[in-house]
């Protein structure tokens, strides 16, 4: 299997203010939620996209200081992929290469906001969603 990037684009970043009423020491849980899609060309099937997504979201439950969302596209050139073993291993490969990307928007992004940057954790590559560890997603261990 033989992968390359050709480009990254973000689709969309926006962050929101909320207005809440803390006490001083109060601190806020904020577990950001990410997300994952990947997509092929009909025409042309080396060319893969994947979006990784990240959220924060503000609910009445767990009020947060701010809502954000950061939204990333990797562009991807794949050849070799034989089996849906290869087809996984790409799929890890490319979330493990745009990672970085979104990790460095979230914190540019909140950052600009004239906040504390919020810094998303380094993850391991194969560990970032239920499926890449061979589990089914909505299972926990």
């Amino acid at each position: 299997m033989k992968y390359a990037l050709r480009g990254i684009t973000a689709e969309e970043l926006s962050y929101t203010m909320n207005r809440v009423k803390m006490d001083k020491d109060t601190k806020f849980d904020i577990k950001p939620q990410f997300s994952r899609t990947v997509r092929r060309v009909q025409e042309n099937d080396k060319i893969w996209f994947l979006t990784l997504e990240v959220k924060v979201e503000s609910t009445e439950d767990s009020p947060k200081p701010f809502n954000l969302k950061a939204r990333l596209v990797g562009v991807f050139e794949a050849e070799d992929i034989q089996d849906e073993m290869d087809r996984r291993d790409l799929v890890i490969n490319m979330t493990e290469v745009v990672y970085p990307y979104l990790r460095a928007a979230v914190s540019s992004l909140t950052a600009n906001a004239f906040i504390n940057p919020m810094m998303l954790p380094v993850i391991p590559a194969g560990t970032m969603f239920p499926e890449d560890r061979g589990e089914e997603p909505g299972l926990q261990n």
